[in-house]
């Protein structure tokens, strides 16, 4: 049991670290605010076909389109060589959202 709470969060760290690391390009380029990450990740429940669960909020006024939000999402999952499933903080719906808040490990 231990060893996978230790992997967890070396998966978790590994994570946030590459993150981290871009994040000052995300918020130049896209106006992110902030990034976290939640789901089966943050659980140690993945698989290999897990995809990455990143809640992100932006920037007031951040202009993002469509196509920038789908940008940010494909950059991501090139970054962290996994398929990223981007949700946008301001779009949580309240039951869910609730869950995921509590959960989210912030970036």
């Amino acid at each position: 049991m231990k060893r996978q709470a230790d992997n967890q969060n070396s998966d978790i760290g590994n994570l946030r670290r590459a993150i981290r690391g871009k994040l000052p390009e995300l918020r130049q380029r896209y106006g992110v605010k902030s990034l976290g990450i939640f789901g089966s990740r943050v659980h140690g429940r993945q698989t290999r076909r897990s995809d990455i669960d990143l809640l992100v909020e932006f920037d007031d006024g951040a202009p993002l389109t469509l196509i920038g939000f789908v940008a940010l999402e494909r950059e991501l999952s090139d970054l962290l060589r996994c398929r990223v499933d981007l949700v946008e903080r301001e779009t949580l719906k309240p039951a869910i959202g609730k869950r995921i808040l509590e959960e989210v490990v912030p970036v």
